[in-house]
């Protein structure tokens, strides 16, 4: 759905849609996260029996299942958000597994049946740690913050420096998706544009140098007709 094309109403198309994705997924990993804090609380307050080893069994196959199928994704995790979530998800199931394996190998050995719950809040403590970040930086893609990798303030002094240009404003710069960047600004050039190749060459650098894909440059002259929006980010 995100490449359907763009309509008069969505004049994007849906490229927005994988960012919705991403909010939605962080909500889902902290959601189950707090199904797993309650469960693990109601054991601390009455701990009960357990089957350790059914449990060690079928724990181990979901450790090799998961952790491969993470393993899949951890190449891509950092250039997608919707991957990173991906990622996150079978990399918690995986360390769930993994504690159910170690509880059950404690209680075996000790008779303690307190180790399962307690195995528990230290999974739940490392899985709200390792997901922070995926539901921090989802839901400032939501909020159309600017990328964390991309520096506004070098952007906008790359567009001062440019030959011709007097003075920068209106910059802006967003998330179009999870992978995809947009910009736009006013420049001053009061001796005019000087032609579509310095349109193709700013739109080439802002790509190579930020990864800003889809910019969009207004130029004004400054002849004496002052634009509205001069007040914002002048440079």
């Amino acid at each position: 759905m995100a490449g359907r094309p763009p309509s008069d109403r969505f004049t994007y198309g849906l490229k927005s849609l994988p960012i919705l994705a991403a909010i939605a997924n962080a909500a889902l990993l902290w959601l189950a996260l707090g199904a797993i804090l309650v469960e693990t609380l109601r054991r601390l307050a009455d701990p009960a029996p357990i089957q350790s080893a059914t449990m060690m069994l079928v724990a181990a196959l979901g450790i090799l299942v998961n952790g491969f199928s993470a393993w899949l994704f951890a190449r891509g995790c950092r250039g997608d958000l919707n991957v990173r979530a991906a990622f996150l998800h079978l990399v918690a199931d995986a360390a769930v597994s993994a504690g159910v394996v170690i509880a059950g190998l404690g209680v075996v050995l000790t008779g303690i049946a307190l180790i399962d719950p307690v195995t528990s809040l230290v999974i739940c403590a490392v899985i709200g740690w390792s997901s922070w970040g995926l539901l921090k930086d989802s839901l400032r893609m939501g909020l159309l913050a600017a990328p964390e990798s991309i520096d506004v303030r070098a952007v906008r002094a790359f567009l001062a420096s440019r030959p011709g240009v007097t003075a920068v404003h209106d910059l802006h710069v967003w998330p179009m998706s999870t992978t995809e960047t947009a910009l736009t600004a006013h420049i001053v050039m009061p001796s005019g544009l000087p032609g579509d190749s310095f349109h193709h060459d700013l739109a080439r650098y802002l790509l190579e140098r930020f990864g800003i894909g889809h910019p969009t440059i207004q130029i004004e002259t400054a002849g004496g007709v002052e634009c509205a929006l001069e007040s914002e980010m002048v440079v």
